[in-house]
């Protein structure tokens, strides 16, 4: 996706997600974040858009660590939350294209790598606060859904901090039914080996809409949200040792 188009994602996202938060109250439970309330919630995607705004806003080209999260609640919590995130959406907007700043996962640009992850971190805690409000997770555009899962399978589990691994090499494909985009997981002890093309058998395929997928693989939906043929272990696999977690 081009950069423009993921900036309106990421103000789309925000918006739903403080307008869910709000209608859930800060007192929910989170059913899809289950040690959280909808405050840790806000709390949380708030802290990460302030932090992600001072290395585009400041052209930070080196790590820094976040500010931590406030002491807000209530009214004032959530007025926090949608103030941050125009602070966010500003300094994306109006940074140069070849903005220089520290980024994390390979991206065209550091300004793409900022909009992206931005975007999808947003529309992920969108989808928790729309689970304590009670509703589902909402609409995932099909484009946006594809761009998230490639992020995630492609990037974030390319890492070394990846814990999707197998003691003997295995493959896992991903597809989209509407889209027909197909990533082709390689496991082994090491991290694991993406390719957006259908690289020979696989031991494990898990299929459905590309919002489908977005969610499920994000841990949003359960996987009986999406079809698992072949050897669901691998599915089970991901689901248990797949998260992305602050640190």
């Amino acid at each position: 996706m081009e950069t423009s188009a993921l900036i309106k994602s990421l103000v789309q996202e925000g918006q739903l997600m403080a307008l869910a938060a709000e209608e859930a109250g800060p007192d929910a439970a989170v059913p899809t974040c289950p040690a959280w309330q909808v405050r840790h919630l806000l709390r949380h995607t708030g802290m990460v858009h302030r932090w992600a705004t001072v290395f585009v806003a400041e052209g930070c080209t080196e790590y820094r660590p976040d500010a931590g999260e406030p002491d807000l609640d209530g009214d004032e919590l959530l007025e926090w939350f949608r103030e941050g995130h125009g602070l966010l959406v500003g300094a994306l907007s109006e940074a140069p294209p070849d903005v220089d700043c520290w980024s994390f996962l390979p991206a065209p640009s550091p300004l793409h790598f900022w909009a992206r992850r931005q975007a999808h971190e947003t529309a992920v805690h969108r989808a928790d606060a729309r689970s304590a409000a009670g509703g589902d997770p909402g609409d995932v555009a099909p484009e946006f859904a594809v761009d998230g899962i490639d992020e995630l399978l492609s990037a974030f589990h390319a890492r070394g901090k990846s814990r999707v691994r197998t003691e003997t090499p295995r493959v896992l494909r991903v597809r989209t039914t509407d889209t027909g985009d197909v990533w082709t997981v390689r496991l082994s002890p090491e991290p694991p080996r993406t390719g957006r093309t259908e690289e020979g058998p696989a031991d494990c395929e898990v299929s459905g809409t590309a919002e489908r997928l977005y969610l499920t693989l994000w841990n949003r939906l359960p996987l009986d949200a999406v079809s698992v043929t072949g050897d669901a272990g691998l599915a089970r696999l991901w689901r248990e040792q797949s998260g992305i977690t602050w640190s």
